[in-house]
């Protein structure tokens, strides 16, 4: 009999844990441990034990039931309809007789039913012949199909990926690493003693300094730029690449650019609205969307006008682009060596890196590749977890 592979729940389930925090259940790490051992005991095996068991586990008060509901159908693609599993009438079905409720946990389960099976043990439709359940079935169907889309090419993903791409990111966390400011903060465990506090405090004692206070240096987020292709080559991967800029800019308080022909600074345009209206004001405020590509002019443009005022000072850039420069090469090297001494790491997120025989030989990226710190592809949603973890990287 030949067998094929379960789903991967694990990784469902903690994208369905981030999306209910983000939309204000409060999900604890406890409750989402919980969950993730009762899926490694018993791991469901129906679209229906699946939502009861994240329900059971990640919900404690009624009022977020419905929010749940909401975020259980966006993380299923619209393919699950949680008002099965609760027994309601959908609204397009009133009057019509209504469909058998599946039973609630602790329930004894009908006699007709049959044994439940776990993924592992579904069939292809070959061998004996068995048949795989519709439950299972739709289950299996719509997780693959996240996971193909986490693996497939931003450029070759049709309009309706995309769009199903951006609620998969909605929520993803851009976090640049930390830095040591130079102002101090008072501290128990500090390693510089604050003399003045300490003698100020020596006055409840007579002037004996009985108690020594300490400082330390804060710790602050260092400053993230995103410097976005939008050229002609780059335009099947850039309306990816708008949902980073845009989660970065949202997240980490990011500054976010775009340059084709020249440089579009689209950091309140992308900030504090919805991700249809920001990008449709990204898009309208870089009227060279998919021209030509100038990379040495618009970074110049940049260090001139941003960068040397302090906008790039200690900061963490990437820059995503294929590095194809209609430019002389040596104006973007000349310009990646200014920014190399003004910014704290530069990523460069070349999807063409992703293909086996790709070589940074192009002009422009031969001339920046010296000035870079992390070099990565970003070429699908598996390969923006690279750009994230070389973001971070102190």
């Amino acid at each position: 009999m030949n067998t094929t592979s379960g789903p991967d729940l694990a990784d469902v389930t903690a994208r369905l844990g981030h999306l209910l925090h983000a939309a204000g259940v409060p999900v604890t790490p406890e409750r989402a441990g919980r969950l993730a051992a009762a899926m490694a005991l018993a791991p469901p095996t129906t679209d229906a034990e699946l939502y009861w068991l994240a329900r059971i586990s990640l919900v404690a008060d009624r009022a977020h039931v419905e929010v749940f509901d909401r975020v259980f159908a966006q993380v299923f693609g619209g393919v699950v309809d949680p008002a099965d599993f609760r027994g309601d009438q959908p609204p397009a079905a009133v009057g019509a007789p209504v469909a058998a409720r599946p039973p609630e946990p602790g329930s004894p389960a009908p006699a007709t039913s049959s044994p439940a099976r776990r993924p592992s043990q579904l069939t292809d439709g070959g061998g004996d012949g068995e048949a795989i359940p519709p439950d299972e079935e739709r289950l299996a169907a719509v997780i693959s199909a996240d996971e193909r889309l986490r693996s497939k090419d931003f450029g070759a993903m049709t309009p309706e990926e995309l769009a199903r791409l951006r609620a998969m990111t909605g929520q993803m966390a851009v976090a640049p690493p930390p830095r040591r400011s130079r102002r101090r903060e008072r501290a128990a465990q500090g390693s510089d003693l604050d003399v003045r506090a300490t003698l100020r405090r020596a006055r409840r004692t007579g002037g004996e300094p009985l108690v020594a206070v300490h400082r330390r240096r804060r710790t602050r987020t260092r400053r993230l730029v995103l410097l976005c292709d939008i050229s002609g080559s780059m335009e099947p991967y850039a309306r990816a690449y708008l949902q980073l800029l845009l989660s970065g800019v949202d997240g980490a308080r990011a500054e976010a650019f775009v340059f084709a022909t020249r440089l579009t600074r689209l950091t309140r345009a992308l900030r504090g609205s919805l991700p249809s209206v920001a990008l449709e004001r990204a898009g309208r405020a870089a009227p060279d969307w998919s021209g030509g590509t100038r990379i040495g002019e618009a970074l110049k443009a940049f260090n001139d006008t941003y960068g040397q005022r302090g906008l790039a000072r200690g900061a963490v850039v990437v820059v995503l682009s294929d590095g194809w420069d209609c430019g002389p090469p040596e104006i973007l090297g000349r310009e990646m060596a200014r920014l190399r001494r003004l910014a704290s790491r530069i990523v460069w997120v070349n999807p063409r890196k992703a293909a086996p025989a790709y070589a940074p030989l192009v002009g422009g990226m031969a001339a920046a590749l010296p000035y870079i710190d992390a070099f990565v592809s970003g070429h699908s949603l598996e390969a923006v977890d690279e750009v994230l973890a070389a973001i971070s990287a102190g």
